[in-house]
C-alpha cells in the first residue's frame, strides 16, 4: 500500500476518510441498489445526448463513461469498450452500485462526489486494491439553477491507456449536461407558472406551486403557510413527482395535513406536468379567521407548557443541554431581570461546596424575584439536600434547571419532585416545524430583524440536520450566516458547510428514534470511525451501514 505522506493531499484526505469509515483496502463494502435507479430523471435525459456524441469522439477505444445520481449510485454505463466493461462490472460498477468513499474508497466518483470538484485518480492513488489497475477522471453535473449536485459523469480506462486530455474531455461534457439541465429548467418553469396562474385565476383559496428551486404562491397561500410548513408538502408529493416523471398525468390525492401553526386542513395536490418535477397544492380554505385551531402539542412533537407557573412556585425546567432551559427559567420572572440571580451548580465543584452553600443562602436572604439555580443534577447529596429544604421555606421563589427527568436519578430526582411544577422542553430535532420563530428570534437577538431571511430551502436544509447541541448550536449557525451576511436573502449556499446539503428525516418511532440517538452517539465517541462504532454497539458494520441509511444518518 502507498505510504499516504507520498500521496498528493486530496487524494491523502481521502484515503484517511475511507480508513476512518472502516474501509479494508482489501475489503470493498459496495451496495448495489438496482429498484433506487431512475433511468427517467431530468438528469438521464439531458446527459443522452451529450454521452451520445461522446460516443462518437470516443470511437472504439477502450474507455468506459458512466453517470451518477446524487446519491452517487450509477444511473448507466451507456459508453464502454466490452472486454474493459466486463472488467468493471466484475468489481460492482453496475447501475446501481453505491459509489462513496465508504463504500469504495478513494476513485474519481466517490471523491468528486465528495469534494463537489473535478478528480483525477491514478493506479495506486485508488485506496482499493483490484481498482489499481485504472485511472478515471470524474467531474460533478451540479444543477445550473438550485446549484445542488446532482451527478457525477466519469471517464476510466487502464493505466496504460492514461491521457491528461480526458480530464478536460469529462469535464466539458459535464458543463453540457448542465446546459441541458438549464434548458429543461426553464421549460418546466414555464409549465408550472402555466399551471399555477390556471388554478389561482378567480379564486381566493390558497393556491402553491412546488419544484426543484420553485416556489410559486398567491396571497392566500402566503398568508396560510410558513416556510417550514413546504417541507412537510414537498415530502407527500415526493411519490407523486416519481410517478409522474415520464409518464402519463397522475390524478390529484386529496389529504388531510396539520401546519406548523397547529391548523388541521385539507390539501388536493398533483403533478403539475408529466416530464416536470412540479406540484401544485391546492387548500381548503380554512374556516374561520384562525381555521380550525389545535389547543395540545401535535403528535409528532411534546407539548410544551404556554402558561407560567404561580410566582413562588417552585419549578424545575428540564432538557437536554442547549434547548434553552436558562432562557425559559428566566423568563418566569417575566421583565424583572434586575430581580433575577443565577447560580451554576458546577460551581460547588470549582469553589467548595462550603462556599457554594454560602452563596446559595445569601442569594435567598436577599429575596430575589426569582433565584434560578442551574445545571441541580451537577449538585452532589449534601447540596441538593440543603437545597430542598430552602425550598421549603415560605418566600423564596427558585426555578431549577437540569437534565430531562427520565434521566434524574437519586438527590437531584427528589429536587425535581419537591417542584409542583415541571417545564419539559423537547429537543431541537423533535419540533423543527419551529424552525423559523427560533431562527427569527435569534436574527432579533443579533439586532438584525427583517433584513436577513431564510429561505424555505434553507430552512430545509437545516431541519433535517439532527441537531445535537439543539437552540445553542442553532444559535451558532445563524450568528455564523450573520456574521459574512446582514441583508437579504439565505440560501443552503449561504449556510456553513456542513449544513447545507441535509435531507428531511422522515417521522421516526420511538424505537427508531432510540436507535438513532444510539448510533449517533457511537459515532461521535468514536470520532466517525463507523468501524469502531459497530464494535461498540455489538453490531457488523454491515448492519451499521444499512441502518445509517435506513434512519439517515451521516457522519
Amino acid at each position: 500500500m502507498q505510504p499516504s505522506d507520498t500521496l498528493r493531499p486530496e487524494i491523502a484526505h481521502s484515503w484517511w476518510r475511507s480508513e476512518m469509515s472502516g474501509l479494508s483496502p482489501d475489503t470493498p463494502n459496495l451496495r448495489v441498489e438496482p429498484d433506487a435507479v431512475d433511468r427517467r430523471s431530468r438528469l438521464t435525459a439531458a446527459a443522452e445526448p451529450v454521452l451520445a456524441e461522446l460516443a462518437e469522439q470516443l470511437g472504439d477505444r477502450d474507455f468506459c463513461v458512466l453517470f451518477t445520481d446524487r446519491e452517487s449510485r450509477i444511473v448507466d454505463m451507456p459508453i464502454g469498450a466490452g472486454r474493459l466493461r466486463d472488467r468493471l462490472e466484475g468489481l460492482g460498477v453496475v447501475a446501481g452500485g453505491v459509489f462513496l468513499e465508504e463504500t469504495t474508497g478513494t476513485n474519481s466518483i466517490a471523491t468528486a462526489h465528495e469534494l463537489r470538484t473535478g478528480v483525477a485518480v491514478h493506479g495506486e492513488e485508488h485506496y482499493l486494491e483490484p481498482f489499481k489497475r485504472f485511472s478515471c477522471y470524474g467531474h460533478p453535473i451540479t444543477h445550473p439553477v438550485t446549484r445542488r449536485l446532482v451527478g457525477v459523469l466519469d471517464i476510466t480506462c487502464d493505466t496504460g491507456n492514461d491521457s491528461p486530455l480526458l480530464a478536460p474531455l469529462i469535464a466539458r461534457a459535464a458543463r453540457d449536461i448542465e446546459e441541458r439541465l438549464l434548458q429543461s429548467t426553464r421549460r418546466a418553469e414555464q409549465r408550472m407558472l402555466a399551471a399555477f396562474q390556471t388554478a389561482a385565476a378567480g379564486r381566493n383559496r390558497p393556491v402553491l406551486v412546488l419544484g426543484e428551486g420553485v416556489v410559486l404562491a398567491n396571497p392566500a397561500a402566503v398568508e396560510l403557510l410558513d416556510p417550514v410548513d413546504h417541507i412537510r408538502l414537498r415530502e407527500l408529493a415526493a411519490g407523486i413527482v416519481r410517478r409522474g416523471i415520464g409518464g402519463c398525468p397522475q390524478p390529484h390525492t386529496v389529504r388531510s395535513v396539520e401546519l406548523a401553526s397547529g391548523r388541521d386542513v385539507s390539501v388536493r395536490f398533483q403533478a403539475v406536468a408529466p416530464g416536470v418535477e412540479g406540484v401544485l397544492f391546492e387548500f381548503d380554505q380554512p374556516d374561520g379567521p384562525g381555521g380550525t385551531a389545535r389547543i395540545v402539542g401535535s403528535p409528532r412533537r411534546p407539548a410544551v407548557r404556554t402558561t407560567k407557573p404561580v410566582p413562588g412556585t417552585p419549578v424545575y425546567v428540564g432538557g437536554e443541554p442547549g434547548t434553552g432551559r436558562t432562557r425559559a427559567a428566566r423568563a418566569l420572572a417575566g421583565g424583572d431581570r434586575t430581580r433575577t440571580v443565577t447560580l451554576e451548580a458546577s460551581e460547588a465543584a470549582v469553589r467548595g461546596e462550603a462556599a457554594w452553600l454560602a452563596e446559595l443562602e445569601r442569594s435567598v436572604d436577599g429575596r430575589p424575584t426569582l433565584l434560578v439555580v442551574e445545571d441541580v443534577h451537577l449538585l452532589s447529596d449534601a447540596c441538593a439536600v440543603r437545597l430542598r429544604r430552602l425550598m421549603e421555606r415560605p418566600g423564596p421563589w427558585i426555578a431549577l434547571t437540569g437534565a430531562p427527568l427520565a434521566e434524574l436519578t437519586g438527590q437531584s430526582a427528589a429536587l425535581a419532585a419537591a417542584c409542583p411544577e415541571h417545564i419539559e422542553l423537547p429537543k431541537l430535532r423533535d419540533r423543527t416545524e419551529q424552525l423559523p420563530e427560533f431562527v427569527r428570534a435569534m436574527l432579533g437577538d443579533l439586532g438584525i430583524g427583517d433584513r436577513l431571511h431564510f429561505t424555505p430551502a434553507a430552512l430545509a436544509a437545516l431541519a433535517g440536520h439532527p441537531w445535537p447541541g439543539n437552540l445553542s448550536e442553532l444559535h451558532s449557525v445563524v450568528r455564523t450566516v450573520a456574521g459574512h451576511r446582514s441583508v437579504g436573502d439565505i440560501t443552503p449556499w449561504d449556510l456553513p458547510e456542513g449544513y447545507r446539503v441535509s435531507p428531511r428525516r422522515r417521522s421516526m418511532t420511538p424505537l427508531e428514534r432510540a436507535e438513532h440517538d444510539a448510533i449517533a452517539a457511537a459515532l461521535r465517541e468514536c470520532g466517525g470511525n463507523k468501524l469502531h462504532a459497530a464494535k461498540r454497539l455489538g453490531i457488523s458494520r454491515t448492519t451499521l451501514y444499512n441502518r445509517m441509511r435506513t434512519l439517515q444518518i451521516t457522519a
